[in-house]
């Protein structure tokens, strides 16, 4: 297993220390508890019953008011559900104006005995609105000491809300009917204003008007066209034009050859060249066979060749320039047409222009008045549903459930506020607990002492522990003695020192019974012990022997007695005792004498170990005188009883008038509260079985054994408080 790391130590550490806070006072957290839950059962028991009754209602969202443009959404915003809808009409439930309804209604103010304004006040704090999550219901509460009273108003305020809602909305839509009506009559000026506009632009440019529906048509539609065909018409002359000009110019730059080629592919009207020029190919081709045939120039056959040849050449020279006079008086009689087309499309032109700019001005005008014309049809249809709607009912609040009179208070709840005094309780009690723990400072472990007195713990003595001498022997009690008389021998430097005073801060801390405890199990170890009641004040060692105290230290200390006369056999072997003697009135001068010096010398000498008793050292003078005359100090602290500075100021004490502070006993610790001392204390465990056997002896025991016995359980029971 891997060892612990420091974190988790000490977060063990803390959950430890705060359990054993919560151990420590218990008592405390559990009065507090009982204290908060009584009182919360009283309150809950006093306060007044409350009988609660609602009204279940259905909001609707007002339909449509002004719609005025079709297919666009409502203008008015009456028709949207916005994410504050709920939360307005739960303030208009419980507007003044809603309320004050309610009282005139009720006659609240009468009937409760109270101004109006106290009333509204009351009712604005009874009733409650809510949203059934899910829905568009609404629930109007009312809680009321009279179920009968808190039905009445719950009723009445849902009445009332949908009286008011309904006056706002017929108020508004009053306003709102009212407003249409003037827009109606502005738009009925503007499309009149329109149709004036229209008809004088129809006059004047000689259109007529078909009405909204019909194809828009004017005079002279065809001079329109007419247009159109006059531009096709000069297009098509004047590519005419160009191709005859690339004709004649092909002719007058080809020679006579290259134009005859030329001449034969034109599709033109009495070309002789296109069918002529095939045969006289074909003519030179046969004149050349003939001559590669190795006929000669002057040969008969080739003589009649050539001059076919000639005759056929000088018909296609005629036809050529025939043909080029042709397509002269074509280009001739081309530009002519060209121009008198040019001149027409430009006309025609203008006029298109002019109709156009009239025909926009008419149509302009004529959506014009069509779009005013059909606004106006809208507002008046919307105005005449409006009025409609307004002489109908609107149920824009439909009441689903009406109250009823509860059978049963829900005010107070009594589970709910017994559970929250009981949680009230446990936490003001826990902090009640842990502040209390903050604020005190005595000492409450053993690492408080060794930090802030620097000095050891001796021993840890439990609680509740008696006399050891009037107990048996083999009780566990003395266990804790015994580790204090072996500490106390381990820690003093010098064995010479057997001188020792204990003494604590204040009275009740223990000091006298650890003194007697101590001393009696010394005595069992084999010292001789002398016990010395210094305590001049309030002397208490003499009680735990039954001694008298007539004689002792303060006789000794004025008179010239022996000390043989003052030091008493106890009867425990090896345990001498020194009473006070008669009480003094200067205590302390009595102490800080040579005689007490030397006395405490002659014992030293006589006896193994000297035990002084003295007072509590804060407040007399006694303690420190004490502890200055003897060699070691002890200081008994109760556990959780002194402030730690209390503690620093016995320590000083001592150490002001050079005594020596051995170390600290621990006493009159609970470890059943405080399990941390258990490890200190577990030798109880060891001693169990012969406490068993002691407690429960055989039936041949002697009857002084058994009433030893019972006489431990006596002084155990008789001597519970601590001196």
């Amino acid at each position: 297993m891997s060892p612990t790391s420091p974190q988790q130590s000490e977060s063990t550490l803390h959950a430890f220390d705060y359990w054993q806070v919560i151990k420590n006072r218990y008592g405390l957290i559990l009065l507090t508890l009982l204290l908060v839950f009584m009182t919360a059962s009283v309150i809950t028991y006093v306060m007044p019953k409350k009988y609660e009754s609602y009204a279940k209602i259905e909001v609707k969202p007002r339909g449509s008011l002004m719609t005025v443009f079709r297919g666009m959404d409502d203008t008015s915003g009456y028709n949207r559900t916005t994410q504050n809808f709920f939360n307005t009409e739960f303030e208009k439930i419980k507007s003044r104006n809603s309320l004050m309804k309610v009282i005139d209604n009720l006659d609240l103010a009468n009937t409760w005995g109270m101004d109006r304004e106290i009333v509204l006040s009351i009712l604005g704090g009874i009733v409650r609105t809510d949203n059934i999550r899910g829905t568009d219901l609404i629930t109007i509460s009312v809680r009321h000491a009279d179920k009968d009273e808190a039905r009445n108003i719950a009723a009445e305020v849902a009445r009332a809300y949908k009286e008011y809602r309904s006056e706002i909305e017929n108020k508004e839509g009053d306003m709102a009917l009212l407003e249409l009506k003037k827009a109606v009559r502005a738009q009925e000026d503007v499309v009149e204003e329109r149709r004036k506009v229209l008809a004088n632009i129809v006059r004047a440019k000689g259109i007529i008007y078909f009405g909204p529906d019909a194809y828009y048509r004017s005079m002279g539609m065809e001079d329109d066209n007419g247009a159109k065909t006059a531009l096709d018409t000069f297009n098509q002359l004047e590519t005419e034009k160009m191709q005859l000009e690339s004709m004649i110019q092909s002719l007058l730059k080809y020679s006579s050859d290259q134009l005859m080629v030329y001449a034969s592919g034109l599709q033109l009207p009495d070309n002789v060249v296109q069918s002529l020029f095939p045969k006289y190919l074909e003519q030179k081709t046969q004149f050349d066979g003939l001559k590669q045939q190795g006929l000669g120039l002057q040969h008969p056959t080739m003589l009649a060749n050539a001059q076919v040849l000639e005759s056929m050449k000088k018909q296609l020279d005629e036809g050529v320039v025939s043909l080029r006079d042709t397509l002269q008086a074509k280009l001739d009689l081309a530009e002519a047409r060209f121009k008198r087309a040019q001149t027409s499309k430009d006309e025609k032109r203008g006029e298109a222009i002019k109709r156009g700019l009239d025909a926009q001005d008419y149509v302009d005008a004529k959506r014009e008045f069509e779009s005013e014309q059909e606004m106006l049809q809208q507002m008046k249809l919307k105005l005449i549903g409006e009025e409609i709607e307004k002489r109908m009912p609107d149920e824009s609040i439909i009441v689903h459930d009406d109250p009823v009179s509860g059978q049963s208070p829900v005010s107070p709840n009594v589970t709910l506020n017994l559970m929250l005094g009981a949680v009230i309780g446990l936490i003001f009690g826990l902090g009640i607990a842990f502040f209390l723990e903050y604020l005190d400072t005595s000492v409450k472990t053993l690492e408080d002492v060794e930090r802030y007195l620097q000095v050891p713990v001796l021993a840890v003595i439990p609680k509740d522990i008696g006399i050891l001498h009037k107990q048996s022997g083999m009780s566990p009690d003395a266990e804790a003695y015994r580790i204090l008389r072996t500490n106390i021998e381990f820690n003093r430097k010098n064995p010479e020192d057997n001188s020792i005073t204990i003494i604590s801060g204040g009275a009740g801390e223990g000091k006298s019974t650890t003194l007697v405890n101590l001393a009696y199990v010394c005595a069992q170890g084999g010292y001789t012990t002398l016990m010395i009641d210094a305590d001049l004040r309030r002397p208490r060692l003499h009680t735990f022997f039954d001694i008298s105290n007539s004689v002792g230290l303060t006789n000794y200390l004025t008179t010239e007695l022996m000390l043989e006369d003052v030091i008493l056999q106890t009867p425990v072997d090896n345990l001498y005792f020194m009473p006070s003697g008669i009480l003094p009135a200067d205590a302390a001068g009595i102490l800080n004498s040579r005689r007490m010096s030397e006395l405490i010398q002659d014992v030293k000498q006589r006896f193994d170990l000297v035990l002084v008793d003295s007072p509590p050292i804060l407040g007399v003078s006694d303690a420190a005188v004490l502890a200055s005359e003897v060699d070691l100090t002890v200081i008994v602290v109760q556990h959780r009883k002194l402030p730690r500075n209390m503690l620093l100021r016995v320590k000083q004490a001592v150490e002001n008038v050079g005594g020596n502070v051995i170390g600290v006993v621990l006493n009159n610790v609970d470890v059943r509260s405080d399990s941390q001392y258990q490890y200190y204390t577990s030798y109880y465990t060891y001693y169990a079985p012969a406490e068993s056997q002691i407690g429960a002896p055989s039936s041949g025991a002697p009857a002084k054994a058994q009433a030893a016995t019972k006489g431990s359980a006596v002084a155990r029971a008789g001597d519970s408080e601590q001196y």
